[in-house]
């Protein structure tokens, strides 16, 4: 009997020793990041992957389509120099691993950015396809909403774009006047409210679709955050200008062009009861 009391005897002895340490602190260190989101407008080309390769982290695309808008939200990359590689997206390997571009870029940290796929991807096609980044910096628009046009329409040439309350009248002056392909326009500022857009080819002439709305948002509450729009101040919104697909294709079948919106700066939660 004397052989087996001394084993729980020795276990509380250990216990005390423990319990008397100090409380060890593991210091957890959060790398600086930079947001990113990656859009795929090439018209004439299937899905793709976009991934940085340098670094396992969840800021990768998966079987982005041309056009696609779904979950286009900024991610958090890792800053610093990386390195991007874009995949065609494919059911067996030799297609999956098919490299369409690979390139380093550097991203610093607290910003934001818009990397773009556009141009032609078919051998001999002009524009070609190309890579651009986009940062994503506006300015604080306090009681009124930034507003910005990127012309990503490879194939419609410049473009005259005009911003307008919804329900009121078109202005005689375009917004943006002759935005180029691959072109990003400066942001200007504008009083809160629901807003229409109307895409036209530069110096004139018929309205190349429909003139879409842009997302109003949600200002939110003191538990939920809000919606960046049009409606809600401080928001930041991007129209991206993208072209029709080309016919027979890999690209998902588009038979006009369009404009979709992104939001580029979300407004400070507001606090009633702070």
């Amino acid at each position: 009997m004397r052989r087996f009391l001394q084993f729980p005897v020795l276990c509380l002895a250990v216990g005390a020793l423990a319990a008397c340490e100090p409380d060890h602190v593991i210091e957890t260190v959060v790398p600086p990041t930079a947001g990113v989101r990656f859009i795929h407008a090439v018209p004439d080309t299937g899905a793709l992957d976009f991934r940085f390769v340098d670094l396992p982290e969840n800021s990768n695309f998966g079987n982005r389509t041309f056009r696609l808008t779904a979950n286009l939200y900024y991610k958090g990359a890792r800053a610093g120099e990386r390195h991007l590689r874009i995949f065609r997206t494919g059911t067996t390997v030799e297609v999956a691993s098919t490299v369409v571009k690979d390139t380093v870029v550097n991203l610093e940290a607290g910003k934001r950015y818009t990397f773009i796929l556009w141009g032609y991807a078919t051998p001999g096609s002009n524009p070609p396809m190309r890579l651009t980044v986009i940062e994503d910096d506006p300015a604080d628009p306090g009681t009124q909403i930034a507003l910005r046009v990127v012309n990503a329409g490879v194939g419609l040439g410049p473009v005259d774009v005009s911003q307008y309350p919804n329900g009121g009248d078109v202005p005689g002056t375009a917004t943006w006047s002759a935005v180029p392909e691959f072109g990003v326009s400066s942001y200007i500022t504008a009083a809160t409210g629901q807003k229409r857009y109307r895409v036209m080819p530069a110096g004139g002439g018929a309205a190349l679709f429909a003139d879409p709305l842009a997302p109003a948002g949600d200002p939110g509450t003191v538990d939920i955050e809000g919606i960046p729009g049009t409606t809600v101040a401080g928001s930041a919104v991007s129209g991206f200008v993208v072209p029709r697909s080309v016919a027979g294709s890999g690209a998902t079948n588009f038979t006009t062009p369009s404009l979709f919106f992104l939001w580029d700066r979300r407004p400070p939660r507001t606090c009633s009861l702070c």
